[in-house]
């Protein structure tokens, strides 16, 4: 079952780089467009998989697990894993690369510090709504 679910991941995966590989990207600003659009879907899809509580992807799973072990929100707790996870990559980025920063550009910081920001929006609009829904007794 899970190569299945890995399968159609990827499957998922492919299908949106086909989709956005036919907008044009041709100058700096619209590029950052393209990352914050970027940001507001992940975003919403991280907040939809916390307020289901359904499997989510490893890095996001063990955010919510450390959320849920110290009692912080999720999107607080993401923000700071996020920020973790870039300063580690720099860190590593200069070590192994001769004091050159490998890997790391705008998007990778617009991303560590506004994806837990919009699931942190996100959740507090649609919790209580989707919990009714999803948690409600059939009738």
């Amino acid at each position: 079952m899970k190569q299945k679910r890995n399968s159609l991941f990827g499957w998922f995966t492919d299908f949106g780089m086909w989709l956005v590989s036919y907008l044009p990207a041709p100058c700096y600003p619209v590029r950052l467009v393209m990352v914050a659009v970027g940001i507001i879907v992940l975003g919403f899809g991280i907040s939809l998989a916390v307020i289901a509580n359904v499997i989510m992807n490893s890095g996001e799973a063990f955010v919510k697990a450390m959320a849920d072990t110290i009692h912080k929100e999720f999107g607080n707790v993401k923000i700071a894993f996020d920020i973790f996870c870039v300063v580690l990559a720099l860190l590593l980025s200069l070590l192994f690369f001769d004091f050159t920063v490998v890997g790391v550009r705008e998007g990778t910081i617009l991303s560590a510090l506004f994806t837990g920001v919009t699931v942190k929006f996100f959740t507090r609009r649609w919790k209580e709504p989707l919990e009714g829904i999803l948690f409600s007794d059939p009738l």
